[in-house]
């Protein structure tokens, strides 16, 4: 249920109406707006009618929430929500500037697959901000298929992250694997980024949404628009309400590319989710030449923001080289989208 509050509902009476809905039995998640203040009432509603909750002192309306997931859906935030990375807020890291991502600016969060090595982490960070990008993505946790692949340098991979904020001012995005690691990936990074193999590890996603860390949710590489969004509602009904939305393929019959980057959901999740949305070529595709036009195509059905993988020499990276552009690769890029994302009215 959504109960939409009178407007200008004061602070005591919409206290009033949260103590009702607890005592009813239901999770109250508020809202606040300018004019008004809607409350999704989150539980069991089967002996409770629309006409008691309309009967509570600073309820207007009440509304049924048809979508089976609630609070990421439209019907109970009909705007489009902005989530800060980065930047003053109540896990503030040192030196880390503010990306708001979902509003008229795209965001372009890139970085190698993995982190290698300090010096590496360092050199990137700072190649990819000079060419424009505004948050750093590379993986401390890496899950592989293969047991015998690079797993990463884990906390040490985390201490070379921080360090690269410090010295740019780049937020950073990183892998977490299990419900155990959030506070320690929590403890460093500024958005903790939820793989495709995890998007229905349901413990990890209560982990992450008792937390106020921005979290990156990646689609199942076999999900559903419907089940990737429950995953989403994991997070949110845990009290975080900071959540990205990230295609990155999906596995379907054809062999040319790594997964099929399917660019429909994303205007898809516009119409029925809050959510920003953000797009991930380099893993939707699989192969480098591919991933400029994809990411040019995401920015033109309306993706928030992209992550693009970027190594200062591919041949050599120790994870994904073939899907990872150089930084010649990755400034010539930046230009381009320049230009796609001024014809759709928006900017980088």
């Amino acid at each position: 249920m959504i109960l939409v509050l009178r407007p200008h509902c004061p602070e005591a009476e919409i206290q009033g109406v949260e103590k009702h809905l607890k005592d009813l039995g239901f999770t109250p998640h508020t809202l606040r707006g300018v004019e008004r203040t809607v409350i999704a009432a989150i539980g069991d509603d089967r002996n409770t009618s629309k006409e008691h909750l309309e009967a509570i002192p600073g309820v207007e309306t009440v509304m049924q929430v048809l979508a089976p997931y609630k609070l990421a859906s439209r019907e109970f935030h009909p705007g489009t929500s902005v989530v800060s990375v980065g930047g003053p807020g109540p896990e503030v890291k040192p030196n880390a500037n503010k990306v708001p991502i979902g509003g008229p600016k795209i965001a372009i969060v890139a970085g190698p697959c993995s982190v290698e090595g300090r010096t590496q982490t360092l050199e990137i960070a700072q190649a990819v901000k000079e060419a424009g990008a505004v948050a750093l993505r590379a993986g401390a946790f890496k899950p592989r298929t293969s047991p015998y692949q690079f797993q990463g340098l884990m906390e040490e991979g985390l201490e070379y992250l921080a360090e690269a904020r410090e010295k740019t001012g780049l937020p950073i995005i990183t892998e977490v694997l299990t419900p155990t690691d959030v506070p320690v990936v929590a403890a460093f990074a500024d958005c903790l980024q939820i793989g495709t193999r995890n998007m229905q590890n349901y413990l990890l996603l209560k982990a992450c949404g008792q937390v106020k860390t921005p979290v990156l949710l990646k689609r199942g590489m076999s999900s559903t628009l419907e089940e990737w969004l429950l995953a989403a509602e994991y997070i949110l009904t845990g009290g975080n309400p900071n959540v990205l939305l990230c295609e990155r393929g999906i596995r379907t019959f054809e062999n040319y590319v790594r997964n099929t980057f399917a660019l429909a959901v994303i205007p898809a999740l516009k119409e029925r989710s809050h959510l920003p949305v953000l797009a991930d070529p380099s893993h939707g595709t699989g192969v480098r030449s591919l991933v400029p036009a994809m990411s040019k195509a995401a920015v033109a059905c309306g993706a928030d923001g992209l992550l693009i993988e970027v190594h200062m020499d591919p041949a050599k990276a120790l994870t994904d080289g073939a899907q990872t552009l150089s930084v010649k690769e990755f400034e010539k890029l930046m230009r381009e989208l320049k230009l796609v994302a001024q014809a759709v009215g928006r900017e980088l």
